[in-house]
């Protein structure tokens, strides 16, 4: 506990610290005041009613940072941006150009890299602004508008999201920690007061088992949380021994920590954005005056409202876009070859080929875990509502996992900063 207060009072009486953390913390408030911005045209009463039978549009209101709960302007959220990135990431494995500037070219390549993302993010958020608006105007959630009026809040839209990526930038740059997760992260923190005052008024004694309940399970599920959020396995390395001149160097044993949940939330964001498509062309096909069209439309609403097989496919999908994505971002021949040509080994496994199979080994089976307990997660705020018959007690594991992780990835940075003035 007195390390905890040093640090803080160190934290407090660095002027690069107090400026970096009132930085983000201005960000965050201006953030909060334009997203209660609501777009012209909207029922606000008709909104609430669908977002609490909707869980699709819940999980899609945590990435908007809580925009899409009024249908402000930041109703896109960071959305349109996380995707892009997902998309020129699987696209680096089609094209090698991209592939060096993520990974070869150093500082450089990164920023061009991430310019990219920025301009691929303007159509998607076109694209995702004119959808999602367009299935909310088929629940009676959009008044009637006129086209000019839709197409202004199509751009209103794909100018808040943009101007979201930017804000989320300059936290990251100038102030602490992951500008586009704390970003999420305030969206669903602001949103706790709105569902404790819900409990509140809907308490009865009858219901307090299920209460007690509720907080033993969301306790275990945080504990959990954390512990496959740090989570690693550490393959053992030693280097060589050489002799130069008259001295010996080398020797050295370290290790290489491959983590259990290599991917983050990002699985969950693609799934998300997959399964927008399904509601969004069921709204579309039902207006089309046509048999085909018709039973199209039937059977993607039937996947969609059919609890066991949405939950399903949604679970699958993170299942299988995990493994994905840790392949294309952990090269166990790159791995290992860069381990050879340094000098180093695995202690018992041949350098080279040998090491490659190895590290591909380990890493298949930690992303196995990984990519069940992402899936669990995904899926849980489904299965608490059908256990409980709550929506209000349906806990967010999504939310859960992006508000812990923010956490713990805020604390290293700030420790971090303050080993660093230490020395």
């Amino acid at each position: 506990m007195g390390t905890f207060w040093k640090r803080a009072k160190l934290v407090l009486s660095d002027t690069t610290l107090r400026r970096r953390i009132f930085i983000t913390f201005f960000i965050l408030a201006l953030f909060r005041i334009v997203a209660a911005i609501p777009l012209p045209g909207v029922d606000v009463l008709r909104l609430q009613s669908v977002l609490a039978d909707n869980s699709f549009l819940g999980f899609l209101n945590i990435f908007s940072g809580g925009g899409l709960s009024t249908l402000s302007i930041f109703m896109l959220g960071v959305g349109p941006y996380i995707t892009s990135s997902i998309i020129l990431q699987l696209m680096a494995v089609i094209f090698p150009r991209l592939k060096e500037l993520q990974q070869e070219e150093g500082e450089a390549g990164r920023r061009t890299f991430a310019q990219y993302s920025r301009l691929l993010s303007v159509p998607l958020a076109v694209v995702q602004a004119i959808a999602l608006l367009a299935l909310l105007g088929s629940q009676g959630i959009l008044i009637d508008l006129t086209f000019f009026d839709q197409g202004m809040n199509v751009i209103v839209a794909t100018a808040g999201s943009l101007l979201l990526m930017w804000m989320g930038e300059q936290i990251s740059e100038y102030g602490v920690g992951n500008g586009l997760s704390l970003i999420i992260f305030a969206g669903i923190v602001v949103g706790m007061p709105t569902v404790i005052s819900q409990l509140y008024l809907t308490f009865a004694v009858a219901q307090l088992p299920l209460y007690l309940g509720f907080i033993l399970v969301a306790a275990v599920i945080v504990a959990g949380i954390v512990c496959v959020a740090e989570a690693e396995r550490p393959i053992p390395v030693t280097y060589a021994k050489q002799v130069r001149g008259v001295k010996q160097v080398g020797g050295v044993q370290t290790y290489l920590p491959l983590r259990v949940n290599q991917a983050g939330v990002l699985p969950i964001i693609f799934a998300l954005s997959v399964l927008l498509f399904p509601q969004i062309a069921a709204s579309f096909l039902t207006q089309i005056p046509n048999e085909i069209a018709l039973t199209i439309a039937d059977f993607l609403v039937f996947i969609v409202s059919n609890n066991i097989v949405y939950s399903t496919t949604y679970f699958l999908m993170v299942f299988l876009f995990t493994f994905f994505y840790v392949s294309i971002n952990f090269d166990p021949e790159k791995v290992a070859e860069n381990l050879q040509k340094s000098g180093a080994f695995v202690p018992g496994i041949r350098p080279g080929k040998n090491t490659a199979e190895y590290l591909a080994t380990i890493t298949a089976r930690l992303t196995l875990v990984g990519a069940l307990f992402l899936g669990a997660i995904a899926v849980l705020p489904l299965v608490m509502q059908a256990i409980t018959g709550n929506a209000i007690l349906a806990i967010g594991g999504t939310g859960l996992l992006i508000v812990v992780s923010v956490i713990l990835e805020l604390v290293k940075q700030l420790d971090a900063q303050v080993t660093m003035r230490e020395y």
